[in-house]
């Protein structure tokens, strides 16, 4: 099976960790790396353009927002997907990550379910 390199922006390490075991698992993804602050996630995606597939990002960070790691990922490369995981998942907000770029947005608190059915149907489209 194909790995889907993924790239997580999520500052509690507790939920980063089991995230990427509940992925890694269950999934074809694979952690890549991970950041806590939006200008380490920025840097990371934007300078390492050909070394992730999924980028996963929480809106609450240490530094900065996940909205300002999803406006520097605007212009990624065509197949690679950004998804927005946050207990703040409002329909304001879910409105506002996809103006921004993102491809889907999950609840952290409800939707662990639907964020791996999401990363599967990824896995299989790929390969």
């Amino acid at each position: 099976m194909v790995e889907l390199r993924t790239y997580i922006v999520e500052d509690n390490a507790t939920i980063r960790e089991n995230l990427i075991g509940t992925l890694e698992e269950l999934t074809c993804v694979k952690a890549a790396g991970f950041a806590e602050a939006e200008n380490e996630g920025c840097a990371w995606l934007t300078q390492n353009e050909d070394a992730w597939d999924l980028a996963i990002v929480d809106l609450f960070l240490k530094q900065g927002s996940g909205l300002g790691v999803l406006e520097s990922c605007r212009n990624r490369r065509p197949g690679q997907r950004v998804l927005v995981l946050s207990n703040y998942a409002t329909a304001d907000m879910r409105k506002r990550c996809k103006q921004l770029g993102a491809d889907a947005v999950f609840d952290k608190s409800n939707e662990i379910d639907a964020l791996v059915d999401y990363c599967v149907e990824l896995c299989s489209a790929r390969g």
